[in-house]
Formats: structure tokens, sequence, C-alpha cells
């Protein structure tokens, strides 16, 4: 899968991260790719979910947190002191994973983001909100309740929604923090289809447990181990013939 350096959407360079004086991320550097799927997999506490929320600067509400090295999103460095971390995580959205929908209307739940950044288009906001929810694949199930409280969809309706809350703002970038952990089987097969579709039009990384998961999905997979990326490549290849021992023991689930 070629790619070129102008393909590249997020660059992070040297990252490391701390808490307290536990180094958790060593030295990483990434490219992520325009209209891909960049999945990140490795055992629990490895630093997958830390990782990506760097991306996005969510692990700036961790006390006596402290990041170092580099992130470039369109040229500027998100981890610099003066950057503006409200304009980073609208353009860097992120899914979690535990659907989380506000304890409002389904339709507020996709409005909100757009009134609080000044949006006052009544007509404009119906708009996005139909778009959002049709590109999460839920308008149809939902167009006819969308005054319901988001709490009774189900929850892989749930997490649907929580992804089009995300599409709502108009991102660059959706990461997913294992979005299908707490789903059902036929949830997580919708989740995957809508991931597939949407990188058509995004960057996009995704924290997996699931190898299976990974392979379907992405492009790209990094693998981590102990806070370091040990490798990372294009999917194929890193599942087919790993270049690290550490990789292939990982995928042969010599330990995990």
């Amino acid at each position: 899968m070629p790619v070129k350096n102008n393909d590249v959407r997020i660059k992070a360079e040297n990252v490391d991260f701390y808490y307290g004086t536990h180094k958790a991320i060593k030295n990483i550097s990434i490219d992520f790719y325009n209209d891909k799927v960049t999945a990140f997999i490795g055992p629990s506490g490895c630093g997958k979910s830390t990782f990506i929320r760097l991306l996005n600067r969510m692990n700036d509400l961790i006390a006596n947190a402290k990041a170092c090295g580099s992130i470039y999103l369109d040229g500027e460095n998100i981890l610099s002191p003066k950057a503006d971390v409200v304009k980073i995580r609208r353009k860097i959205g992120m899914v979690f994973q535990k659907p989380n929908p506000f304890p409002k209307s389904i339709w507020q739940n996709i409005s909100y983001g757009l009134e609080i950044q000044g949006e006052k288009d009544k007509k404009k906001i119906e708009a996005v909100v139909e778009d959002s929810l049709r590109k999460a694949a839920l308008w149809n199930e939902v167009k006819d309740r969308l005054r319901d409280n988001a709490l009774k969809l189900s929850g892989g309706q749930q997490q649907r929604l929580c992804i089009a809350r995300c599409l709502a703002v108009d991102p660059e970038v959706i990461l997913f923090d294992e979005p299908c952990a707490s789903l059902d089987p036929i949830s997580t097969n919708k989740i995957e289809d809508l991931i597939l579709e949407l990188k058509k039009n995004y960057t996009i990384a995704i924290v997996t447990h699931n190898m299976q998961q990974a392979a379907r999905v992405s492009d790209f997979t990094a693998f981590m181990y102990l806070g370091e990326l040990i490798e990372f490549g294009v999917t194929s290849q890193i599942f087919t013939v790993p270049k690290e021992k550490k990789t292939e023991e990982y995928l042969s689930g010599k330990f995990g």
C-alpha cells in the first residue's frame, strides 16, 4: 500500500508521556495517513489508549501528567503549550469504549456541539443533524423519534449516536478507543462497517484488543508493548510476516 509524505495527516515524533515519574510512552514516532485506518494492538496496559489520547490532548485532564516530543496536525505541534486545545478537539474527535450519550434527546446530542460553537441557523442545524445521523448509519432507525431521550437507545445505537455527535462538528480525524468492547456481535459488525465507510473521508485511529477486528478494518497496524512501539506497518504484512519477534509472539498468543 504505497503512501506519499503529503498523505500524512498526523505526524508524531519522539513522543514520551509520564504519569508522575512513571514513563508510560517511550519515544514513539508514527505517521497517520489521510483516509486510512490505523489500528493499535497490544496487551492491556501497554499504552495504546494513553497514546491515542495524546492526539487530542485528553491526557491534559490527568493530574501530574506530562507529554514530551511533537505531534503535528496541519503543521502545528498540538503538544505545544500555545496550541488551542478546543480547536484541536474539534479537529480530532473521539469515540470511547463505553457509549456516553448526553442524557438529552437524540436531536440535542447532535445539535449541542454546533450550538456551543455559536451556530444559530436552525435550518443548518437541522441539516447537520440529519447528515450526521445518516453518516453514522442511524438515521433510518431514529428519524421518527428524534425527541426521545438518547438513553432509550440500545448500546449499539448509542455508540453510533456518539459517532454522529463527533461527526457533527466536522472533524478531520476520528479516534476510536475500543469502540466495540461493550457491544454484541451484531452491533460490532455495524460499527466495523461504519468505520470502513467513514475512512473514505476521515483519518481514523482505533485501539482494539480484538486482533481479528484490527485485521478487518485497518490499513496499518501498530503493535505496542510496555509503552514502546515495537512494530508499525501495513496490516497484511504485520499479521502475516511480522518483522519483530515480539510481534510474532503476541500474534501467535504466546503472551497477551
